[in-house]
């Protein structure tokens, strides 16, 4: 499948996703969303795909926001309310996705792009990356989880600065926040973001999906519950080939080879 604004490419375990449209800063507008539900499609469907990249095309931008000319053209409260609700769905699907997904972000990573980079599971950025929601300077407010995922990072009041004041905040001030988990030279980002999904194409597949399983849902509930989830998952990835592969490669001092069963 041929898409206008993405490119998926596949490699040996893992897929690299880019957001190709770097004349307007990769800005997200309904038909991207469209491809991207298409791409996810294609790498749950797949049995090869173990880890997943996202990045932004150009020098620029990861995501620069959403596109502002269709923003601007929506003609009701409730037409605005369908649009976030797509965005939403779809970047809680990135979140819930089997597979851990890594986000490089090169650039501005702002408004939509912000709450994108959000979704993923480990986010790495260059020293260029400033990430921010700037809603508020349109007079909206962050509108695909970004009121959500960012309080739950960084707590209430750091979100409500941020999201109150359009703000942007340089890569360093983000891994100090605990948004970034690494900040790179802007040459050694993609570099960085395939050398980890190389790793994590190796790990065992069913323990990475119970693993991000307990940490998201467990992280929305009270510790009891959480740790109720967890024993679960511990014991359903006991049912597994997998399990038996990594410990007998553990005893008998060799590489696992997993194969997702």
């Amino acid at each position: 499948m041929e898409w206008n604004n993405i490119r998926l490419e596949g490699h040996e375990g893992w897929a690299l996703l880019t957001i190709d449209r770097p004349k307007v800063l990769n800005a997200l507008n309904r038909e991207t969303l469209d491809e991207l539900e298409q791409a996810l499609d294609r790498v749950e469907e797949s049995g090869d795909i173990r880890a997943l990249i996202i990045t932004g095309s150009g020098e620029k931008a990861f995501v620069a926001g959403a596109d502002i000319k269709e923003l601007r053209e929506i003609p009701s409260a409730h037409e605005a309310e369908r649009l976030a609700e797509k965005g939403q769905a779809l970047f809680s699907r990135l979140e819930e996705l089997p597979v851990p997904v890594i986000m490089a972000a090169g650039g501005f990573a702002l408004g939509g792009g912000f709450e994108l980079a959000l979704s993923g599971d480990i986010l790495l950025a260059s020293e260029k990356a400033r990430f921010g929601l700037p809603e508020v300077n349109l007079g909206i407010l962050p509108g695909y989880g970004g009121t959500q995922r960012l309080a739950r990072l960084v707590g209430k009041s750091t979100a409500k600065y941020y999201a109150l004041t359009g703000e942007m905040i340089p890569a360093e001030e983000a891994y100090r926040l605990g948004i970034v988990q690494k900040v790179v030279p802007h040459e050694q980002l993609l570099p960085e973001a395939k050398s980890l999904a190389r790793t994590l194409s190796k790990q065992a597949p069913v323990a990475m999906n119970f693993i991000k399983k307990s940490i998201n849902q467990g992280a929305e509930t009270d510790l009891k519950t959480g740790l109720r989830l967890e024993a679960s998952h511990f014991g359903t990835v006991f049912n597994t080939e997998d399990r038996m592969e990594g410990m007998d490669a553990f005893l008998e001092k060799r590489k696992a080879s997993f194969r997702g069963k």
